[in-house]
């Protein structure tokens, strides 16, 4: 937007410039200290160039997110994952093949709360998400941006596309973004206001994130890296407080990993196989397609130019180790085969960067503007993250092919009836599925019978005790060798048009195990990502 006569944004909200000369006089102290006026007089921040948070407009913004998201939360079903979270919470442990086990923790809080509503899992993530954006809106004002710059930042996070999505499904994802924008903000306060104590609380928020997901250790070790490419906080490296930190992290994450270790490192085998699945051109084009897309091409650019600033900006110096951090994570997910998404929790505070440097160009208005332009088009692009049109219509949508997950929160309900006809008819004793969401469907509405998976944690979970009776298996393509007197007896029609993993699924009436189950297991088990 071009320059206006108007009074400036500049003037009105402090932060860093772009390089220019600091101003002096009653707007900004000649040594780079904000001066703020308030009630007349001029008052020095101390907090070594923070801005008050602007706390009014910040909550309005996650308000507003966290009202469309309750409201929404109990349309469509639940997702494959947070079935199989809500049933790994019923059978909780310091880990699983799959993940640590602080997101199945959360999940099974909310079953108690509120046994099988789906309006209680998906305010566990509504809630989780309206922290980030609050959290966004503060990174901002500890970079010196005042009220326009913290609620451009609030705004561009709650309507990125990927970030409303996770605010209606629980995820580990969904956690991830809250505990790494948490870690991101906690890093940034130390580094800005050089207190060396601060470090103990990145121990606890990191310890938590690995108890989420063993890739926050990846961020804190690309963090680290930052602290030790950027010479004006390298100086924390040498602190007790520091190394303290990483002392905090080991203890609270140790559970998790020494259950992976006894278990021999299944989150390793996985990790494995998404690599091969996705080091290809095609899906690395991917990769880099989606970290851009993620909070919608505005947004993109608005945190791009917050990391051309952190490199180039003298007065962001103390955020500078971000965007090493994200350089190296980055590269790191390019070359490895991880997911765009892994990335998110890192985009507040490049946003916030970004759009502190924005509004010390813009007027007032021009500043307004642009937070309703950002509200609007992120909102282009939710319903193919909430459940805003019809189930019936929502496949036949461009919508769909933006997002397939959602439509794997549609469609369980005729898969059960199916499942349950074949069990009645067939007096089967157990129901066997291919994968976990076939399995946490049907524990989820209720089956006439015992139900069993060897996917993932459910392959931990064990077979069906002693019976070797008739059973029900759902999901696979042909008979498997472990089953005997194999012959399909249904086809799942979600009856709303909509192609996921369990459209056409097969429904088979078995006579059988080929042998005690104790004996077939391990080749029911399988893990797959």
């Amino acid at each position: 937007m071009r320059a206006s006569s108007t009074t400036r944004q500049s003037d009105v909200d402090g932060g860093a410039g772009d390089g220019a000369p600091p101003r002096t006089g009653p707007e900004r102290a000649p040594d780079g200290v904000l001066a703020a006026r308030s009630r007349g007089r001029t008052t020095t921040d101390r907090t070594g160039g923070a801005a008050a948070v602007a706390w009014s407009a910040v909550l309005t913004v996650a308000a507003a997110l966290l009202t469309v998201l309750l409201a929404l939360a109990g349309r469509y079903g639940p997702h494959r994952d947070e079935l199989y979270f809500v049933e790994a919470g019923r059978h909780l442990a310091w880990g699983y093949p799959d993940q640590p086990p602080l997101t199945p923790l959360l999940a099974r809080a909310a079953d108690l709360v509120a046994p099988g509503s789906l309006f209680a899992l998906h305010t566990v993530a509504a809630l989780a998400v309206a922290g980030t954006v609050v959290l966004s809106g503060v990174l901002a004002a500890e970079l010196g941006g005042r009220s326009s710059a913290q609620v451009l930042t609030a705004v561009g996070v709650g309507t990125g596309a990927v970030v409303v999505a996770l605010g209606h499904i629980l995820s580990t994802a969904t956690l991830d973004l809250l505990l790494w924008t948490a870690i991101t903000y906690a890093v940034l306060r130390v580094l800005r206001r050089d207190d060396a104590r601060g470090w103990l609380v990145v121990g606890l928020l990191g310890g938590l994130g690995v108890e989420n997901k063993l890739t926050t250790a990846l961020l804190l070790v690309a963090v680290a890296l930052g602290v030790l490419l950027t010479p004006p906080v390298r100086h924390h490296l040498r602190t007790a407080w520091f190394w303290g930190a990483a002392g905090v992290v080991a203890l609270i994450g140790l559970p998790a990993v020494l259950w992976q270790a006894s278990h021999g490192w299944p989150e390793v085998t996985l990790a494995r196989e998404i690599r091969l699945e996705n080091v290809t051109v095609g899906g690395r084009v991917g990769y880099v397609a989606l970290v851009l897309v993620l909070l919608g091409p505005l947004v993109t650019a608005i945190w791009v130019y917050g990391l051309v600033r952190l490199w180039r900006v003298p007065a962001l110096g103390a955020a500078r180790p971000f965007a090493w951090a994200f350089a190296a994570l980055f590269v790191l997910f390019l070359g490895t085969g991880g997911k765009g998404y892994y990335l998110v929790g890192l985009l507040p505070v490049l946003v916030a960067a970004g759009t502190c440097g924005l509004v010390e160009r813009w007027s007032v208005p021009e500043a307004r503007r642009a937070v309703v332009i950002l509200a609007v088009v992120g909102a282009i692009a939710w319903p193919a993250s909430l459940p805003l049109l019809p189930a019936r219509g929502y496949d036949g949508s461009f919508y769909a092919a933006m997002n397939a997950d959602q439509a794997e929160t549609i469609g369980w309900t005729p898969l059960v009836r199916a499942v349950d006809g074949a069990a009645t008819v067939g007096h089967a004793t157990a129901i066997v599925t291919a994968n976990y969401g076939e399995a946490g469907a049907l524990d989820w509405y209720g089956a006439p019978v015992p139900v069993y998976s060897g996917h993932n944690g459910y392959g931990g979970w064990g077979p069906p005790p002693g019976a070797t009776g008739p059973i029900v298996l759902v999901g696979y393509d042909t008979a498997p060798d472990w089953a005997s007197g194999c012959r399909t007896v249904a086809r799942v029609d979600t009856g709303k048009g909509i192609d996921n993993q369990e459209q056409g699924a097969s429904v088979m009436l078995c006579a059988g195990p080929a042998g005690t189950w104790s004996d077939v297991w391990p080749r029911v088990r399988h893990l797959d990502a």
